[in-house]
């Protein structure tokens, strides 16, 4: 029997609906994705993923040797892989909260260059006060009371330095510390505080400890430098401060050219270091904490040793094709 012409018609419809539908397939299956918004973490290949996961193992084993409680929180600043151990443990800061008073001096100056009132600023002078000094203050103890006149920023300078306990307790009192602790609670930490001056031993027995988590710390040091804190002249200018050349753990086996913004910390039974490693082309954050220590040099020695495997580890990411070719510039061609 001879179909109806609306048959045949239907019948036509129904194939090119097909046909549409196959060249829908076939286009998506042949579609580029579109490249990653700027500044968005970029996945980390199998080949990757398995660097960190040694980085990781070696972590373990400087644990297993490690007569204490150690905590780690490693960020890639590009991929977005984390390297965490106990990254939610409380650990005392020691000097190590000092990033968090010199952001909100940063943060101060910024709001008094724009004319706000009850901000400090880093030219806002001060004059040195016999009842300053405190334990490690080995600067602003050395300077003549009622005479010297500083700038904050030069305070910050000693704080972060040397870690001058009587310039940083001058920063708590002129920035606030309650204002410390809002900045903070403003980034959604809420285990990192600042609760006592330096060397105040009474509100440390009472327990008023000043504390972080390793990933809270990881955290803070990564929004500061993604530029979710402070804009860029004062991220630029805090940066540079923490920058200081100073004796501290995490810099010790790593090159002596290569910029690493950090803050370490030191108790009886309490060493840390946290900064951020400014690697060309693989920046990255690293935070280790150590308390409980039977010998403080072992917490000393982790932390380089957590450092520069890290380092190790970041460094080969930086060179090397997304294949793990490094090609070197005296592997040109030769004339």
């Amino acid at each position: 029997m001879r179909r109806s012409s609306n048959a045949r018609a239907g019948s036509r419809r129904g194939g090119w609906r097909l046909l549409a539908a196959l060249a829908a397939v076939w286009l998506a299956g042949t579609a580029v994705a579109a490249p990653p918004a700027p500044g968005a973490p970029v996945a980390s290949s199998l080949k990757q993923r398995v660097l960190f996961d040694r980085l990781r193992g070696v972590i373990a084993d400087v644990e297993r040797r490690l007569d204490g409680v150690l905590g780690v929180a490693i960020l890639d600043l590009t991929s977005g892989e984390e390297i965490l151990l106990r990254p939610d443990e409380v650990f005392p800061q020691a000097s190590s909260i000092k990033i968090a008073v010199l952001a909100e001096l940063y943060h101060q100056d910024e709001q008094a260059a724009r004319r706000l009132a009850g901000n400090a600023a880093l030219g806002d002078r001060y004059v040195v006060r016999a009842s300053d000094v405190v334990a490690d203050s080995d600067i602003l103890g050395r300077l003549t009371p009622g005479v010297t006149q500083l700038t904050l920023r030069d305070l910050a300078t000693m704080m972060i330095a040397v870690s001058d306990n009587g310039a940083t307790n001058v920063l708590i009192d002129r920035v606030g510390l309650e204002r410390v602790n809002a900045l903070l609670e403003a980034q959604g930490l809420h285990q990192t505080r600042l609760r006592r001056h330096m060397m105040d031993l009474r509100a440390a027995a009472e327990g008023r400890e000043n504390v972080a988590t390793p990933r809270e710390m990881m955290t803070l040091l990564a929004r500061l430098y993604r530029g979710e804190v402070l804009s860029k002249p004062a991220q630029d200018g805090f940066f540079a401060m923490l920058a200081t050349h100073k004796d501290s753990w995490l810099p010790r086996d790593l090159p002596e050219d290569l910029r690493v913004a950090n803050k370490p910390g030191s108790l009886e039974g309490v060493r840390n270091d946290s900064g951020v490693v400014f690697l060309k082309d693989r920046p990255y954050v690293i935070c280790v904490m150590t308390t409980f220590l039977a010998r403080e040099r072992d917490g000393e020695e982790a932390i380089s040793a957590i450092s520069a495997a890290a380092y190790g580890t970041f460094d080969r990411l930086a060179r090397a094709s997304e294949y793990g070719r490094v090609v070197s510039p005296s592997n040109g061609p030769r004339r």
